[in-house]
């Protein structure tokens, strides 16, 4: 652990004691039976979707914008589904941090490993490019049986505790983390032929960034994934999780984009969003839509986010 960082053993203070709590009940479930497990975290999402207010409400709002086509009645249900994933992936961390690895290949059905070891195999590195997705995180346990070591990117929450926690249970798969700001890093560890796993898709900021299309709504994307590519000497390979309807898991890794990066940083992020976009479709309810995602927009484009009271 480097030195800007402290063990997760020294987090005894009272006000950390409800986290501490939280994990232990965690640590009871992931010891249930798989569907068991799922069925818990269905149960707390289902809470949560009662009491989420104004969460509830971005919800329905990021669904009621992506998805017009559908009635009210079927975005408000999509919605619910959404929660109910917000607490199977509650979960999924868990089962990410302490289920063995032979439970989750159990699980998991990985495909397309063989795109990142034929890039690494050229003297490269690999830019793992995926999304916010409510299985994002149990994924990496069974993706570290299948290819060299690899990096994961991260965002310090406003806590440094959660953020330990965060940084602690993706490098049960991961063998380092690397803050999502550190591009220097990144680059490194590109040009050291690692692959480094990062998830472009919530942009915090404009800067680095352009308004690009997302299911057709303006939104800030951040355009750093050609740039990474571009001074990494990188391949990307888009990969992208699912949750099955049988309680099971599919991580399915494309092969990587070919004239990437172009001379175009907006145009390769659209191709990226194309392919988000098309995952999002196959499994609608797993993306992250508790985040706002089409806020912090330039001046002369909507607020999404300021009317959301009678979504509620």
């Amino acid at each position: 652990m480097s030195g800007d960082r402290k063990p997760l053993s020294s987090y005894w203070a009272p006000r950390y004691w409800p986290v501490w709590l939280g994990m232990g009940f965690l640590r009871l479930i992931c010891l249930l039976p798989h569907r068991a497990a799922l069925a818990t975290g269905r149960a707390l999402g289902r809470a949560a979707h009662a009491a989420g207010g104004k969460r509830r409400a971005v919800v329905r709002r990021n669904i009621e914008l992506c998805f017009p086509d559908l009635t009210a009645a079927e975005r408000n249900a999509m919605a619910h589904r959404h929660f109910q994933a917000l607490g199977m992936m509650l979960i999924e961390m868990g089962l990410g941090r302490w289920a063995s690895t032979r439970h989750l290949q159990s699980i998991m059905r990985l495909v397309g490993a063989e795109h990142v070891n034929e890039a690494l195999a050229t003297g490269r590195g690999v830019i793992l490019l995926s999304a916010h997705f409510t299985t994002l995180e149990i994924s990496g346990r069974v993706l570290a049986e299948a290819i060299p070591p690899f990096d994961a990117v991260f965002r310090k929450n406003r806590s440094e505790f959660m953020t330990e926690l965060q940084r602690s249970g993706r490098e049960v798969a991961a063998d380092t983390t690397i803050e999502k700001r550190d591009i220097k890093k990144m680059v490194r560890s590109l040009r050291g032929n690692r692959p480094v796993w990062y998830a472009p898709d919530q942009s915090y900021n404009r800067k680095g960034s352009e308004v690009i299309e997302f299911f057709g709504v303006p939104s800030m994307h951040t355009t750093a994934t050609s740039t990474l590519a571009r001074l990494g000497k990188a391949a990307v390979v888009p990969f992208f999780p699912r949750r099955l309807p049988d309680s099971s898991y599919e991580l399915v890794l494309l092969p990587a984009l070919t004239n990437f990066p172009s001379d175009d940083p907006a145009e390769d992020t659209r191709r990226y969003v194309r392919l988000l976009e098309e995952h999002i479709r196959s499994c609608p309810e797993q993306y992250f839509w508790i985040h706002r995602k089409f806020k912090d927009l330039p001046d002369g484009y909507p607020d999404y986010y300021d009317d959301l009271d009678a979504l509620k």
